[in-house]
């Protein structure tokens, strides 16, 4: 049955919203459990994130597709598995609803609603490193989609979790959260003027990892998704 346009930005903007709690929140709550070991820290952080990214992935899916990341509904829109219309409508929606998840999230903990990240993550090999994450993310994702799709929830957590450890930038692999992290002064946070640097990384990679698979495994646009475009 054909997905409204309207639940599916719904499911987006709840998944996306839910991710970032996850994100900032488990690692507010590490920052102060973690007695200043900053491995503990991140490794309660990646395993927080990944475990969401699971069930986020598994529940909203079948509704919007799940996506949660501006690179992954370009890679759609790329393929014409869906319209450039919902694409922007979906990265406008991810955004928003990203920078609500950083307020809800510092509400919960009684921290300040509103801060700008004074964490700067500057040079060539953060861009690189964003690159590597964005690649592999999407590479993880369409190879899921041609071979394994029941997988794809564990498959983008697991990938996720690891990517937090061997990555120099911690794999934000997301415009969406990137912009939202630049709204919060705990670890995870990046400074505004850095945006750039990771976000061009991002879609970079996403794009290039989108291609190479693309081309180990050729898609069709199914009958599903074409009606649930029209």
């Amino acid at each position: 049955m054909p997905v409204s346009l309207t639940r599916r930005l719904a499911a987006e903007a709840l998944g996306t919203a839910l991710l970032l709690v996850a994100v900032v929140g488990s690692a507010i709550m590490a920052e102060r459990l973690a007695g200043g070991n900053m491995a503990l820290a991140l490794l309660a952080n990646a395993l927080a994130t990944g475990a969401a990214l699971v069930v986020l992935v598994t529940i909203f899916a079948p509704l919007s597709g799940a996506h949660f990341n501006p690179c992954v509904s370009l890679f759609f829109a790329l393929c014409r598995e869906m319209s450039w219309r919902d694409a922007a409508l979906y990265a406008l929606t991810q955004v928003a609803a990203a920078i609500a998840g950083v307020w809800l999230t510092h509400a919960m903990f009684a921290a300040p609603l509103l801060e700008v990240s004074a964490k700067l993550r500057a040079g060539p090999a953060q861009q690189l490193a964003e690159f590597i994450a964005t690649f592999g993310l999407l590479a993880t994702i369409i190879g899921g989609i041609s071979f394994a799709r029941p997988s794809i929830p564990m498959l983008v957590g697991l990938y996720i979790s690891g990517a937090y450890w061997f990555t120099a930038s911690t794999s934000f692999a997301n415009p969406a959260v990137t912009i939202a992290r630049a709204f919060t002064n705990s670890f995870t946070g990046i400074a505004p003027s850095s945006l750039p640097l990771y976000i061009s990384g991002q879609v970079v990679g996403g794009v290039a990892g989108a291609s190479l698979t693309m081309l180990l495994y050729p898609r069709r646009r199914s009958p599903t998704t074409s009606r649930r475009e029209e």
